[in-house]
């Protein structure tokens, strides 16, 4: 069995130009090293998916003692050293990339990204998992997402890495060096990582893929050293380095503060990918100009969050005009609009930035951010309001930002659930896996004639309109008069 299964993976690896016909050999007993085998004729194989083998080959290490736990965390971690046995070294990966981009940008990133998904690095059977729709808002349309594609943990899993002793090793799971890291129960394994070393104003980063990717080729760029995220000119100047390099790309930056800002805010990093984002597409809805930088062109974006846009040629006119907002964004104060600056020496203010090429000029989109927390709503006041925890709970990082929500995985049963409680005419409430949702569905179920063929979309639809109040709930200045009047007023600070 085990000879016809590493004759596939061998093959496809051959196939997918993970190895040539130089490593056949070499890999074939590295492979059968790892399973014990000390017999080996090569077989006739017929193409088939990689799960499939992988599932296969697990299922060998499991009977066999090789592979103790049958968790998910236990097979991630043992199927990810099989496909290290197949996937070249980092040089190898590093000279192909290089090559590939002399030739172009895209070509250089289109190859990487087909390596990344060929070594199973980006799982792409999972991420096929995720429910994706759109839904059309006063804002355009705004894709949804539930995301289905990471794992949840097994309780045996959580049991193990508990036991798991500290090292500290690597810093975390964005650090370099978790290229071919092997992981274990709390910290997943990566011998099939490779990472694309890049330069940003003269320092030191690397280009990777996210493992569960959100987006088409969603990207992270990576500081060479573990040190802390932060929003500043440099900040800017490398976004907009990034996005000249790699023209087809966007490129953000999370929030450098907690609440507003992503999980990991201990390692400076970014987040781009070849994707469109609702709020990139977003037109201006007000135009002004900024003293002193008159040659950009700068306006407020018609999106549910404040949303500042500046347009130029010059990179470094970008970032003083960027880094002139953000230093009058954090000294900023106005009480009738509950915008605090600070709170007993505690900095509140902040900016999400986003960067892109649009039609041959640098674009940067600064949304303003603020962290302030009150007795009411400890969880953030610019935060999703407590009506709407029921979809959504959890910070607004810069994903969600330009528009793509991703929802939590408990949202698919339960919306099945309400779906046979809505055409069954049962009682929501009585269900305390979906009572929560009660109060919203009786807040649209008489807009509708349902049916049992557009219920699902009914619900789909009304999920994304939710989404756009939960962005609305984490702007600093909402979209009414009152809002957008306090919104004008630090744009005119700005020409004080």
């Amino acid at each position: 069995m085990m000879n016809k299964l590493i004759s596939e993976l061998v093959a496809y690896g051959m196939e997918n130009a993970l190895i040539d016909e130089a490593d056949k050999v070499y890999v074939t007993n590295c492979l059968l090293d790892l399973f014990g085998i000390l017999e080996y004729e090569e077989k006739e194989t017929q193409p088939r998916q990689l799960q499939l083998i992988l599932e296969d080959m697990l299922a060998y290490a499991h009977d066999n003692g090789i592979m103790e736990e049958d968790t998910i965390t236990a097979k991630d971690l043992f199927d990810t050293r099989i496909m290290g046995v197949i996937t070249p070294l980092p040089s190898m990966v590093r000279t192909e990339f290089k090559k590939c981009y002399e030739e172009s940008p895209k070509k250089a990133t289109d190859y990487y990204y087909a390596f990344s998904q060929a070594a199973n690095y980006i799982r792409k059977d999972r991420i096929a998992k995720d429910e994706k729709w759109v839904t059309d808002t006063e804002y355009g349309p705004i894709d949804i997402t539930i995301n289905l594609s990471k794992p949840e943990k097994d309780p045996r899993d959580i049991a193990k890495a508990g036991q798991m002793k500290s090292t500290g090793y690597p810093s975390c799971l964005l650090c370099k060096e978790n290229e071919g890291y092997a992981g274990h129960f709390s910290h997943p394994a990566r011998q099939n990582h490779r990472i694309i070393p890049i330069t940003l104003t003269g320092e030191n980063y690397y280009l990777q893929y996210s493992p569960y990717v959100y987006y088409n080729e969603h990207c992270i760029v990576l500081k060479e050293q573990h040190t802390p995220m932060k929003i500043d000119r440099l900040a800017f100047l490398k976004l907009l380095d990034f996005v000249q390099q790699f023209p087809h790309y966007m490129l953000g930056s999370n929030a450098d503060l907690p609440i507003v800002g992503g999980s990991i805010l201990s390692h400076d990093h970014f987040q781009g990918g070849n994707y469109s984002f609702a709020m990139l597409r977003a037109p201006y809805d007000y135009r002004f100009t900024i003293k002193g930088y008159e040659d950009l062109e700068a306006g407020i974006v018609k999106w549910p969050m404040a949303v500042i846009r500046l347009r130029g040629i010059e990179l470094s006119r970008l970032a003083d005009a960027a880094d002139y907002i953000l230093s009058s964004w954090r000294a900023y104060t106005d009480e009738a609009a509950f915008i605090f600056s600070e709170t007993d020496g505690t900095p509140h203010n902040t900016i999400t930035p986003i960067a892109r090429m649009h039609e041959g000029q640098l674009e940067l989109n600064l949304v303003l951010r603020n962290n302030i927390t009150t007795e009411e709503k400890p969880w953030g006041v610019y935060h999703p309001s407590a009506d709407l925890h029921h979809i959504k709970k959890e910070n607004i990082g810069l994903i969600e930002v330009m528009g793509l929500a991703i929802l939590p995985a408990r949202l698919k049963s339960e919306i099945k659930m309400l779906e046979e409680a809505i055409l069954g005419n049962k009682d929501i409430r009585e269900n305390s896996e979906i009572e929560k949702h009660a109060d919203w569905v009786e807040e649209w179920r008489d807009n509708y004639e349902i049916t049992s063929e557009n219920i699902h979309a009914i619900i789909q639809d009304e999920i994304g309109r939710v989404f756009v109040k939960v962005l609305e709930c984490a702007s600093v200045y909402k979209p009414t008069a009152q809002g957008r009047e306090a919104f004008l007023r630090f744009i005119d600070s700005l020409n004080q």
